[in-house]
C-alpha cells in the first residue's frame, strides 16, 4: 500500500478527465486580482497529518482558490469561514489560510474532496466524481486506523462519500442516510457529521452560520479528543 505522502503525489499527477484539466488550466490569469500568480492548475491533495482522527468531506477545489494555492480550502472565501472555525474549535494554528507555507497546521484534522480538480461552475459530472472516487476511497483506508469522524460540507460530498464507505467495509445502513445539516450517523467505530456546506452562497443567504458550523466541528472534536 501505498503511503499517504505517494498517494498526494500520485493524486497531484492525474489528467483523468479531459474537461477538468482543459478547466483548471484554462482559468490561470482569468482573473484580475490573480493575473501574474503562478497557479498550481493540478488536482488538489489532501491537507492535514496522516493519522488525523477527523476529515473534512468539501465538493472540489474552487478555481481560483485551490486550483491557484495548491491547498485544499486555501485562498477563498469558503476556507476563509472555514478555518476560522477550525480555529475556534482548536483544529487548527490559525484563523486565516492564504498560501502554503503561511504557516497554518490543522491538528487532528485532514481536508479531503471526493473530486480534485476545479471544475465549471463548481458542478462535477457524475462521471468525473466516479473517476476520481479511487483517490478517496485509498485516502480513507490509509485514515483508517486513527480516522474516527468525518465532516461532510454538502450533500454532493455526503452522497460521494457514501458508497465509498460502503466498499470499505464500513456498515453504511440500507436505506442510505440522506443529508441534513446537524444530521449524526454512526458507523460502528466512525461517526458522520452532516454540515451544509461553507460557501459564499450559503453564508450570504444565511443558510448557514458560524455557530451552526462551529457547533458541527465541535461535536465532532469531542468525539474524537485525546484520552
Amino acid at each position: 500500500m501505498r503511503s499517504l505522502a505517494e498517494l498526494d503525489a500520485a493524486v497531484a499527477g492525474c489528467r483523468a478527465c479531459p474537461r477538468l484539466v482543459t478547466w483548471r488550466e484554462g482559468v490561470v490569469g482569468t482573473k484580475a486580482a490573480f493575473r501574474g500568480e503562478e497557479y498550481w492548475a493540478r488536482p488538489v491533495p489532501g491537507f492535514g497529518p496522516p493519522d488525523a482522527s477527523i476529515a473534512v468531506v468539501g465538493l472540489a477545489p474552487s478555481a481560483h482558490g485551490a486550483n491557484r494555492t495548491g491547498r485544499m480550502f486555501t485562498g477563498d472565501p469558503s476556507g476563509d469561514f472555514l478555518f476560522r472555525v477550525l480555529h475556534e474549535v482548536g483544529l487548527a494554528s490559525q484563523p486565516t489560510s492564504e498560501r502554503i507555507g503561511d504557516g497554518l497546521e490543522l491538528y487532528r484534522t485532514r481536508l479531503v474532496s471526493p473530486v480534485r480538480c476545479a471544475p465549471p461552475e463548481n458542478k462535477p459530472t457524475p462521471a468525473e466524481r466516479d473517476t476520481c472516487r479511487p483517490w478517496l476511497a485509498e485516502e480513507l483506508v490509509l485514515l483508517r486506523p486513527t480516522l474516527r469522524a468525518i465532516v461532510v460540507l454538502g450533500a454532493f460530498g455526503w452522497q460521494a462519500l457514501l458508497p465509498v464507505l460502503a466498499e470499505a467495509g464500513w456498515p453504511v445502513p440500507r436505506p442510505r442516510p440522506a443529508f441534513a445539516h446537524g444530521a449524526v450517523v454512526e458507523l460502528d467505530d466512525l461517526r458522520l457529521f452532516g454540515c451544509y456546506h461553507v460557501s459564499p452562497r450559503n453564508v450570504q443567504t444565511r443558510l448557514v452560520t458560524h455557530a451552526m458550523v462551529a457547533g458541527v466541528f465541535r461535536a465532532a472534536a469531542s468525539v474524537t479528543a485525546p484520552n
